[in-house]
């Protein structure tokens, strides 16, 4: 990466502009081709086309190739040797690295695990979450299906227990804001109305589910208030494709019902999707942004402890990980046994948007996908937080300069420029 742009002052010795090809994040607005961000403190003051600048606003400007919102991860394990858990410095850590990546607001994903355990990293990463290090907590399981558990341990996997999901609720003190669960699970209307109660989004995953299931827990979860035909409350899909059956003309399975819910809903349903090149082909990622649009796609990593390291050996929450060759899989028990499942990715949300545009993905699309549409889902542009996934007045000075062929260039989190030495001493709270 190289060094930061040189914030140049107005003649109130305050005030950041940014000029150069700009995508907002938020949909209809395209590619402006001459743009200008203004930021003010850990605000942006100003965004859009240069042309309609107001003349009020007394701001040297540094030209830049591109500028993007700074990217929303709502499924993250991990990163620079570090797994999300009860560490807090390594948390601490991976976060920030994903923040200097441009990634500057990431979840916490928890894999499956038992309840003392989870209640031990829920009460040391919300902490994180409470001094802005990290955006808030994802639960992927335990209330999941042992047969599509992929790279969690099927030990930890249990049917659902609405008194344990209000437990961990309650102690992630509103900072647990998605949690996937299959719908075949037990209690799931139950465990979906908790959801509804703590305005945490359940995510559909690592489900075995029909496609008659899928759409009954859609639509008549909760007695038939959380379903996507009622309320507006949102869902959201755990790594569309991966972890649940195979989408067939005969046995379609979850996928269709899922795609179906997010064209008709975009505003409701949101479907996570892997574009790292190895969970999912590229045909599948450009048959998903044309039949959904990206206000209705997440693009996320799913990155755990290797991202950002060379290949090697590494854990995912209980279980061994190798990685070659940039993919990770289970370590495979027995010298003849065969290649593990995927566990998790090692790529970089930045990264991912690259190969979307790589792929034909129109750039203001996958950015969308990136920023906004996450940060809608999670509640991250509402007032009462600190609105961010969009470059608009109001909005945290999450912001991106990259090359024309997406390479970043620096990045600046609530206003401040990121540098790899303030990764180094891994700290990142504003």
């Amino acid at each position: 990466m190289n060094g930061p742009a040189q914030p140049l002052g107005n003649s109130d010795g305050g005030g950041l502009g940014l000029r150069g090809r700009l995508v907002t994040g938020r949909t209809g607005d395209g590619v402006i081709d001459d743009g200008t961000v203004v930021i003010a403190g850990s605000s942006i003051l100003w965004c859009g086309p240069t042309a309609e600048l107001p003349a009020g606003v007394d701001v040297e400007t540094t030209q830049v190739p591109l500028i993007l919102p700074g990217l929303v991860d709502v499924h993250c394990h991990g990163a620079v040797g570090h797994t999300f858990s009860a560490d807090a410095e390594g948390a601490r850590r991976a976060a920030g690295y994903h923040a200097v990546q441009g990634t500057t607001s990431v979840l916490a994903s928890l894999v499956s695990a038992p309840s003392d355990v989870l209640l031990e990293q829920i009460a040391v990463l919300r902490e994180l979450v409470q001094d802005g290090t990290l955006a808030g907590l994802h639960l992927e399981g335990p209330f999941i299906t042992e047969s599509m558990c992929g790279a969690q341990d099927p030990a930890a996997i249990i049917d659902g227990d609405p008194e344990l999901l209000k437990q961990w609720f309650e102690a992630g003190q509103g900072t647990v804001r998605s949690i996937t669960l299959a719908p075949e699970t037990a209690y799931f209307a139950e465990l979906v109305a908790l959801c509804r109660d703590y305005r945490v989004v359940p995510s559909l995953g690592h489900t075995d589910a029909t496609a008659a299931v899928t759409r009954e827990a859609l639509t008549g979860g909760a007695g038939g208030t959380a379903g996507t035909s009622a309320g507006g409350a949102p869902w959201s899909a755990t790594h569309l494709f991966n972890r649940m059956p195979a989408l067939g003309h005969r046995t379609p399975g979850p996928i269709p019902v899922l795609l179906q819910a997010a064209r008709q809903s975009p505003d409701r349903m949101v479907l996570e999707l892997i574009a790292d090149g190895v969970h999912l082909d590229p045909e599948i990622v450009r048959m998903v942004f044309s039949l959904v649009g990206p206000d209705s796609i997440a693009l996320i990593t799913d990155a755990m402890a290797a991202a950002g390291m060379s290949d090697g050996q590494y854990t995912l929450g209980s279980l061994d990980v190798l990685v070659q060759d940039r993919v990770a899989r289970l370590v495979p028990a027995g010298q003849d046994a065969q290649p593990g499942a995927i566990a998790g990715a090692t790529s970089l949300l930045l990264e991912n948007v690259r190969r979307c545009v790589d792929w034909g993905i129109p750039l203001a699309d996958a950015v969308t996908a990136a920023s906004a549409a996450p940060a809608r889902l999670m509640g991250l542009d509402k007032p009462d937080s600190d609105k961010v996934g969009v470059l608009a007045a109001g909005y945290r000075a999450d912001v991106l300069v990259t090359t024309e062929e997406l390479e970043l260039l620096q990045a600046y989190r609530a206003g401040t420029p990121l540098t790899q030495e303030r990764n180094a001493r891994a700290d990142y709270s504003v």
